[in-house]
């Protein structure tokens, strides 16, 4: 796995030997490509950050500033050298990600949000994806004009959403992409591709 593009282009980046789902480049890829612009400058937050690669790739393309939650040691250690070898800077919050939302208060705002969360369910049954739809912690974290790309299981199905709307969605193989909005922003469409 590599940084695709921006200025730590072409650099491998690190990948924890268990825990992690990498994002495949050519996701990744499509990803960057339909954010375009709006990553310039950009406050941006990964969530479930795995090896950090969304969020590097996001300060590797001009992004402002990023900060990684991974509550695996391992997966954190693996985000900081992969920031030395690029020479990116970001902070790597090693805490459970709803932790993280739970406790925003100084966290700011974010114009983008990442999310790759485990496929398998979480605690109490619940998958993490619709632990995340549900919370409003999260919801606060996204500017209003901002942008959360949740990656999924294609035959993970979400149900009704009321705090968010879908603005769009593309499969790749066994990786769903969904780029979605607050609700509260009726027919607004942020700037993709």
């Amino acid at each position: 796995m590599r940084v695709i593009a921006g200025s730590a282009g072409g650099i491998r980046l690190a990948v924890p030997k268990r825990g992690v789902r990498p994002t495949m480049d050519r996701v990744k890829a499509a990803i960057f490509s339909s954010l375009g612009e709006a990553i310039i400058g950009a406050r941006v937050l990964d969530l479930f950050a795995g090896s950090g690669a969304l969020g590097i790739e996001a300060l590797s393309r001009g992004a402002g500033s990023a900060i990684f939650v991974e509550d695996d040691r391992q997966s954190a250690e693996a985000i900081e050298k992969n920031l030395a070898k690029t020479n990116l800077k970001g902070r790597v919050q090693n805490q459970d990600v709803f932790d993280f939302l739970r406790q925003r208060s100084n966290a700011g705002r974010f114009r983008i949000i990442f999310a790759d969360p485990p496929y398998e369910k979480a605690h109490r049954g619940e998958s993490h994806t619709e632990k995340l739809l549900k919370d409003e912690s999260l919801l606060q974290l996204l500017e209003p004009n901002g942008i959360f790309v949740l990656e999924k299981r294609p035959s993970e199905t979400v149900s009704e959403l009321k705090l968010w709307r879908v603005i769009r969605e593309k499969t790749y193989g066994a990786t769903e992409i969904l780029f979605i909005s607050q609700s509260a922003f009726g027919n607004w469409q942020p700037a993709l591709k």
